[in-house]
This record gives C-alpha cells, sequence and structure tokens, in this order.
C-alpha cells in the first residue's frame, strides 16, 4: 500500500509539472509574506505546498518576519531546516534588552541568525528575486529593498516599534515594514508579479488582558489594522490566512501546529490558484480573479 501511494503521488507531481511547464504560457507569480513573529512559522507551510503542487514563485517579498522567511527560502534552504531551526529559536538569537529611548532591544543578532540558515549575505546571491519592506518613520512611507546587503533591511523590517530599536540605513530612519504594508503586495508588484498571492498572519484578539507593554503595543497594532483601509489587499489576488489565533509572539515551540495552520490554509484555496494559472495558460478571459477578496479558510491549530 505504501508502494502504491508513493506511486500514486509521484505520478500526481509529474503531472502537475506538466501543466506548469516553465514553457507554457502563465503569469508571474508573487509571494508576499506578512509579519507575525512566531506566527510567521506558518509561512513554511504555505511554502511546502507550493513546492509540493509545482506552484511556481517567481518574485518574493517579505514584512518582519515575512522577510526573514523570504530572505531565508530565496536563498535555497530546505524547508525542513527552516523549520527544525524555527522550533529552537529563542528571543536571545536575534534581540537584546538594552537601554534607550527608542526600543527595549535591539535586533542587531538578527544578521547572524540569518547566517544559521544561509551564508549568503548579498540580494545578488539570492536564487529567487527578493524584496525586503521597511517602513519609514520619517515619511510614513514604505521603503522596498531589492539591492546590496540583506542584513541591515532584514533588521529594518523586522524592527518592531516599542520592542526594538529603528534602523538608520540609506538615509531613512526605519521600522517594521507591517506599519505601512502588512502583507507585501504591492512590493512583489512592483517586482513584475502578475498573480499574487498575500499572507497575512492575523493574531486575532486574546480574550485574557495584556499582560506587559509588548502585547498592549501589538493589539494596539492590529486595532488599528482592522479599522483602515489596507492597500495591499487591493493589490492581492488571493488571500492566505492561517489560523493563528492566540499563539504569543514568542511561542516558537508551536512550530508544528504553526507550519500545519500554514499548509492547511494554503490547500483550501489551492484549487483557485491552479485555476488561474491554467486560465492564464488556456488564453481564458478569466485569467485574473477580479474578486480579490478571495481568502482561505481558517484552519484551527490544535494545541498540543
Amino acid at each position: 500500500m505504501a508502494v502504491a501511494t508513493k506511486w500514486f503521488n509521484r505520478a500526481l507531481r509529474s503531472l502537475r509539472s506538466f501543466a506548469y511547464n516553465e514553457n507554457a504560457p502563465r503569469p508571474k507569480v508573487g509571494l508576499a509574506l506578512g509579519g507575525g513573529f512566531a506566527r510567521g512559522i506558518a509561512h513554511i507551510g504555505v511554502i511546502r505546498v507550493f513546492e509540493e503542487n509545482n506552484i511556481p514563485i517567481d518574485f518574493i517579498a517579505g514584512t518582519s518576519v515575512g522577510a526573514l522567511v523570504a530572505a531565508t527560502y530565496a536563498s535555497g534552504t530546505p524547508l525542513q531546516v527552516m523549520e527544525i531551526q524555527g522550533r529552537e529559536t529563542k528571543f536571545h538569537d536575534f534581540g537584546r534588552w538594552t537601554l534607550s529611548r527608542l526600543g527595549m532591544a535591539t535586533n542587531a543578532r538578527l544578521e547572524d541568525f540569518l547566517h544559521k540558515f544561509t551564508p549568503a549575505t548579498n540580494f545578488s546571491e539570492m536564487k529567487i528575486p527578493l524584496c525586503i519592506v521597511a517602513s519609514d518613520l520619517v515619511t510614513g512611507r514604505s521603503v522596498y529593498f531589492t539591492d546590496g546587503e540583506i542584513g541591515p533591511p532584514l533588521r529594518a523590517s523586522c524592527a518592531y516599534p516599542g520592542l526594538f530599536l529603528p534602523v538608520e540605513y540609506r538615509g531613512h530612519f526605519l521600522a517594521d515594514g507591517f506599519l505601512t504594508e502588512a502583507a507585501p503586495a504591492q512590493a512583489v508588484r512592483e517586482m513584475g508579479a502578475e498573480f499574487v498571492v498575500s499572507v497575512y498572519l492575523d493574531p486575532g484578539l486574546i480574550e485574557e488582558k495584556p499582560r506587559n507593554t509588548i502585547e498592549v503595543i501589538s493589539r494596539s497594532f492590529t486595532i488599528i489594522q482592522n479599522h483602515v483601509v489596507q492597500p495591499w489587499r487591493a493589490a492581492t489576488d488571493i488571500l492566505i490566512e492561517p489560523n493563528v489565533d492566540n499563539v504569543l509572539w514568542y511561542e516558537f515551540e508551536k512550530t508544528p501546529q504553526l507550519v500545519a495552520s500554514g499548509e492547511a490554509a494554503t490547500r483550501a484555496v489551492l484549487p483557485s490558484i491552479e485555476a488561474a494559472l491554467r486560465g492564464w495558460r488556456d488564453g481564458d478571459d478569466r485569467r485574473i480573479i477580479h474578486d480579490r477578496r478571495l481568502r482561505s479558510r481558517r484552519a484551527p491549530i490544535d494545541d498540543e
């Protein structure tokens, strides 16, 4: 039975590979990964379903932890390695408490943390075109980084306001990319993507009262984002929302549940993604999805 199952899966992958022949007309696919600290581990599950079903990724962009996952994957790091490291991650791997008027910690260690996955240090070394999004605290606008060193933009994109110190780089005073693009759909559009899949990690509002300053800040931003127009949604063709409710920012030990949630949410919209790619190949006038509100059903996380 096991042999038959393996044969069937191999045959299915071959069929999908034929369906998405690189020589066949198809849209350039962009994957936009949002932020969420530990919740970002769900991105691994999303990408795994893309790989298993031969869904191409021509461009990838990330905000906050999405930038870390995007850079790691774009460098060629296997998903299994990313998952193992995700489970072992602790705050001191990327952050260090400090005294400052601008934040409670520095994330300078994040550059070394990236090297646990890849020796790459420059955007030119990426196997998939990469964009890292940060927010300029002076202009209030997104800043897109696609060239030069990866480390400084990555730190800037992950500089959560109030927690981590802002990062000064290339004449900008930068903080977390989620302030301007919770999911960087507009960034991959500018890179050349014609079909955009965004992954948004909504933590929901935990029923208990906030227990510390970080939770107060986090919930405040969540409330604000739920009440304002977010342009990135209009730039999204397919929205994937893994169920990361009640996962706290530091709960990296929930890696298996988070990966599973990303997989489940992606499989829920997989038929729509495949239909869009087939429609483009076949010259179907419906190749562009007009209802950009299409989203995944949020699958529950099983607590262990």
